[in-house]
């Protein structure tokens, strides 16, 4: 299988849908490619599970075609569509050991036991479970649990996807990185399509290639780490990733100025059409809003945040919230203070869709 295409897929749980609001998932078209790696990220209740579930067949979609390469797999039960999927809990046998956990797919299928043997001993070396792989399963730690979950989901070599629905969330969090981290070697190892639905956006941005952030059962916007952080297509794009998230500014856009309660923003890009529409934001990161003793706009502040690495500003212009980064050298910050914004990195949005400037 060299992609899975969306075509269309669509999903409402009440059987009639009659509109937007009667549907978990709205319309999504899209074909994500063999050998990346994918990552579904929204708050919960934004449709990221019910789109895994029909991946995986578990749910079968109201409208649209799922494809598997050229094969319409969109009523295809589960066991067709040469998937595997690891749970947010280990799906595993206690009383097994490692290698029999492991080996338990391929003794299904009837392999021989050169090729088990084979196949467990690789996937148990990229997993570090080969120390491990005579011990009963029962006795082991909650992330040494879920690698095996992962091994049985690797183990066979014709899986076209692997499909993760929140596998960390039961992992201590001093050893979320170390098994991110050995999933994305996993990844690079066996050149797999893999998907990987998450709430956190961590996980997802140091995980995928590309992040499918959701909100309110539709795809807001597919990119790269860097794509949604630089240029976020929605205002919930920039809410949702970052922390803390964008700052955004209600404004009146008229060229490349926005007027903000009063104060005058320069812009990177000139907006001609804007001026006469409401319902207009700027948007800009607070790494590129600094506080600064000379010229800028004048902001009063109401509190910082001692990060150790950084400190923000938590700070007010006119009506409006903002954070912003102090510098190393600002020892003494006093109540009103300016503050200075990169206007390459300032963004406009109407109606919470990001507005394409012109270069001036």
């Amino acid at each position: 299988m060299a992609q899975i295409t969306l075509d269309g897929i669509a999903h409402s749980y009440s059987g009639n849908p009659k509109s937007d609001a009667d549907y978990q998932l709205k319309p999504l078209h899209h074909v994500w490619q063999q050998g990346q790696a994918y990552a579904l990220l929204g708050p919960s209740g934004c449709g990221k599970t019910t789109l895994l579930n029909i991946i995986s067949g578990l749910v079968i979609p109201s409208e649209g075609r799922l494809m598997f390469g050229d094969k319409d797999v969109t009523r295809l039960p589960t066991e067709k569509r040469n998937i595997a999927q690891v749970f947010q809990f280990p799906v595993i046998y206690d009383t097994m050991t490692v290698a029999e956990n492991l080996a338990f797919p391929l003794k299904n299928r009837r392999m021989s036991r050169e090729i088990i043997d084979r196949r467990v001993g690789e996937i148990a070396e990229m997993l570090d479970l080969t120390s491990d792989l005579k011990r009963r399963a029962r006795g082991l730690t909650a992330d040494a649990k879920q690698k095996i979950s992962l091994g049985r989901g690797l183990v066979r070599s014709d899986v076209s996807a692997v499909l993760f629905d929140e596998p960390l969330t039961v992992i201590d969090p001093a050893l979320k990185w170390e098994l991110r981290s050995k999933l994305k070697a996993v990844h690079r190892a066996l050149d797999l399509l893999m998907i990987y639905v998450t709430h956190d956006q961590i996980e997802a941005l140091t995980f995928a290639d590309k992040v499918v952030v959701m909100n309110d059962g539709k795809a807001v916007q597919i990119g790269t780490p860097a794509e949604l952080f630089e240029r976020p297509e929605h205002t919930f794009v920039g809410y949702f990733i970052g922390s803390p998230g964008m700052n955004f500014l209600d404004a009146k856009v008229s060229g490349n100025q926005a007027i903000v309660n009063g104060k005058v923003l320069d812009l990177g890009a000139a907006y001609p059409n804007l001026s006469a529409m409401t319902a207009v934001k700027v948007g800009i990161r607070p790494e590129f809003v600094r506080l600064t003793s000379g010229p800028g706009l004048a902001v009063q502040v109401r509190r910082i945040a001692d990060l150790g690495r950084k400190r923000l500003a938590y700070v007010t212009l006119g009506d409006h919230p903002l954070v912003a980064v102090v510098p190393p050298e600002m020892e003494t910050i006093p109540n009103e203070v300016n503050i200075a914004l990169d206007r390459t990195q300032t963004h406009v949005y109407l109606n919470d869709i990001r507005v394409q400037g012109v270069t001036v």
